[in-house]
Formats: C-alpha cells, sequence, structure tokens
C-alpha cells in the first residue's frame, strides 16, 4: 500500500509542479525581467559595476530551467507526501480519498509554505545582501520547520480536544490560538525579512504575488490529481469486489 501511495505521490507530484511552472512563467517571469533589467540600470551607473557580463546562464535557458525545477520539486514533495498520506490515511476525518487528499495538501500549503511566507516574503533575486543568502536560508528553513512542527502538534491537540469531548467551537479556539502563539514566538526570536530598499513596491508586490500563486497552484494541483487517482482507484476497486 506504500508504495501504491508513493507512485501516486511522485505522479500527482509532477503534474502538479508544472501546472505551477506553467504559472510561474506566465505571471512571474515577467516580474522577474524587469527586476532584472532594473539592476542592469542601477549597475549601469556604478564605475565598478560588471552588468550581466557575469550571467552563466541565459534568460532562455532559465525559463526552460524553471520547468526542470518545478518538476523536480513536484516529485520531491509529491513524493513526501504520498509517504505521509499512507502513514496519516486511517486518521484524517475526511469520509473519501479526496477529501483526505484535499486536507492534507491544505495543512502542507499553510505549514510548508503559507505560513513562512507571512514571516518571510518572496524577494525578486536582487534583492538582499548575497553576503548574508547563507544565513537568511537557514532562517527560511527554520522557519519552515517550526511551522511544520506547529501545525503537527495542533492536529494532535485537536485530536485529543474531541476525544475528551471538548465541543468543536471551543476546539477550534484553543487549537489557533495556541498554533498563533507559537508562530508568534518563532516570530519574533527569527531574523526579519531583507529590507527590499529602493526597490519599486508594485514590482516587489507582484513578484511577490506570482510566488503566492505558483505555490497556491502547486498545493490545490497536488491534492487534486492525488484526490481524483485515489477516487478512481477506489471505483475500480469497487467494481472488482462486486
Amino acid at each position: 500500500m506504500t508504495a501504491m501511495f508513493l507512485g501516486r505521490g511522485l505522479l500527482a507530484g509532477l503534474l502538479a509542479g508544472l501546472l505551477a511552472g506553467a504559472f510561474a512563467f506566465a505571471f512571474g517571469e515577467p516580474a522577474v525581467d524587469r527586476a532584472i533589467e532594473l539592476e542592469r540600470l542601477s549597475s549601469a551607473g556604478h564605475p565598478h559595476a560588471h552588468g550581466g557580463d557575469g550571467e552563466l546562464f541565459g534568460r532562455t535557458a532559465q525559463r526552460v530551467g524553471l520547468f526542470f525545477a518545478t518538476g523536480v520539486f513536484g516529485v520531491t514533495v509529491g513524493g513526501i507526501f504520498g509517504l505521509v498520506y499512507a502513514l496519516l490515511r486511517g486518521y484524517l476525518r475526511a469520509g473519501d480519498e479526496w477529501g483526505r487528499s484535499l486536507t492534507l495538501a491544505a495543512a502542507g500549503f499553510l505549514a510548508v509554505f503559507l505560513i513562512p511566507f507571512v514571516k518571510y516574503p518572496a524577494n525578486p533575486p536582487t534583492v538582499g545582501d548575497p553576503e548574508t543568502i547563507g544565513a537568511r536560508t537557514a532562517a527560511y528553513y527554520a522557519m519552515v520547520g517550526i511551522s511544520l512542527l506547529v501545525v503537527f502538534l495542533g492536529w494532535m491537540a485537536a485530536r485529543r480536544l474531541r476525544e475528551r469531548g471538548v465541543s468543536a467551537p471551543v476546539r477550534q479556539v484553543l487549537v489557533v490560538a495556541g498554533c498563533a502563539a507559537a508562530v508568534g514566538v518563532a516570530f519574533a526570536l527569527l531574523p526579519g525579512s531583507p529590507d527590499p530598499g529602493g526597490f519599486p513596491a508594485g514590482l516587489l508586490w507582484e513578484f511577490r504575488l506570482s510566488a503566492f500563486g505558483t505555490q497556491a497552484v502547486f498545493w490545490a494541483a497536488l491534492g487534486a490529481i492525488f484526490g481524483l487517482i485515489g477516487e478512481r482507484r477506489a471505483r475500480e476497486t469497487g467494481r472488482s469486489a462486486a
């Protein structure tokens, strides 16, 4: 069974990654192009700037690589999604494969992307000091790890409270308040996001919205495709049993 869910996750992840790549290509690449052009114009005013001469890959290669990157990301996350689904399938309250898949995908979107995004919103490549990229990357992944832990513990707490007969409104308020407090502490302790400086606000938010949309498309597609495959498998199994 685990191998079946793993294979389903790999396929769903690949397709979701390619869909996310198409969204990023359509809505994110124009903002990246304008950010790079802005950086070139800024560098042209500095006598020691090298402009775009140091680019290892051209923009055409980078655009092709975008789909490769989102595909690899999708396969990786999809495989993990399938394994986690196999582990937690019996504990997810939704009554069918479709509902369970969408529930897990929504939790993944919240923990892996949305909460860290609030603390560290996406920035164009030209924003931030290149010398601090290592520290910023470490802080971001620390936030992802904390977010995953908080969401998992919140889910466990909700289960325990439900088993003890706590009403749904009280249970939900307690869990949301506890998770919000834990995330707030993490936000306060971790370093802040880099200052965009004089980067145009409109272009900055266009880039961030495209990053948000790309992840939303990925997680929605992952949950939907994984769930649809599961529903089809369940129908085939039901017909065979009949």
